[in-house]
C-alpha cells in the first residue's frame, strides 16, 4: 500500500487502479447479481439500468462500505473495470451530491443541477487497512438513467470477483500482519486530471 502524508495529500482526489483507457471502480452485490456478472463480464438483466448505482474507485473504502464483504447483500465484491472515457463522460455532467455554500450560486441552482445531471459525487474519507477515515477524500460516483445504462452496458470493460482477495486482506489486517495486508491492496495512485474534469464536483 502506497503510504501518503496527510499533510500534503490534497483533501480531494481520485485515486484508483488505471490504465491508458481504463479505471477499475468497485461494488458490492448479492450473489444474485454479483456471480453472473463476474462469471460472464458483465451486469445481467436483473441489474437494474433504471435505479442509481453507486461506483467507488477505492478498494478500501469498498472494504468499510461492504464490511469486507460480510454484509448482507453485499457478499461478492466486484472489481469493474470500465473505459475512462465513459468515466469522464459521467464526472464532466455530474453534481454534487449536497449543497456546498460557497460552491454553488444558492440551492435552488443545485437542486437543478440534481435534477438535470446523470450523475452525482461525493466526497467520502479515505479510509486505512483498519478502515479507519483518513484526513483525505477519495470519490464516490452516482450513476442514474443514461449514465447507469452506459456504464452497465457499454463502459464495462470486465468484471472481476475480489471477494477471494478481500477476505484474505481481512484475514492479514485481522492477524495484526498489516505490512503483509498491504502488499496486496490494488495499487491505486492519483487518476490524470484533464483541464476541468472536476470543475463541476470539487469544491
Amino acid at each position: 500500500m502506497e503510504e501518503r502524508d496527510p499533510r500534503t495529500e490534497p483533501k480531494r482526489r481520485i485515486r484508483a487502479a488505471h490504465t491508458a483507457g481504463t479505471i477499475t471502480v468497485y461494488q458490492a452485490y448479492s450473489p444474485v447479481i454479483g456471480v453472473p456478472a463476474a462469471r460472464d463480464g458483465r451486469f445481467p438483466a436483473a441489474w437494474k439500468r433504471d435505479r442509481m448505482t453507486w461506483i467507488k474507485p477505492s478498494f478500501l473504502w469498498m472494504m468499510y462500505r461492504c464490511g469486507w464483504g460480510a454484509k448482507e447483500g453485499q457478499e461478492v465484491v466486484l472489481a469493474v473495470e470500465i473505459t475512462r472515457e465513459g468515466f469522464e463522460w459521467a464526472l464532466r455532467g455530474a453534481c454534487l451530491s449536497h449543497y456546498e455554500r460557497g460552491f454553488h450560486p444558492d440551492r435552488d441552482a443545485w437542486r437543478r443541477e440534481l435534477r438535470e445531471a446523470p450523475a452525482r459525487v461525493q466526497w467520502d474519507p479515505e479510509r486505512d487497512l483498519r478502515l479507519a477515515p483518513l484526513p483525505y477524500r477519495s470519490l464516490q460516483l452516482g450513476l442514474a438513467g443514461e449514465a447507469a445504462r452506459r456504464y452497465a452496458d457499454e463502459w464495462t470493460v470486465s468484471v472481476r470477483d475480489v471477494t477471494p482477495l478481500a477476505r484474505e486482506v481481512h484475514g492479514l489486517v485481522r492477524a495484526g500482519d498489516l505490512a503483509a495486508a498491504g502488499r496486496l491492496l490494488p495499487v491505486e495512485t492519483p487518476y490524470p486530471e484533464v483541464p476541468g474534469l472536476l470543475d463541476r464536483v470539487r469544491p
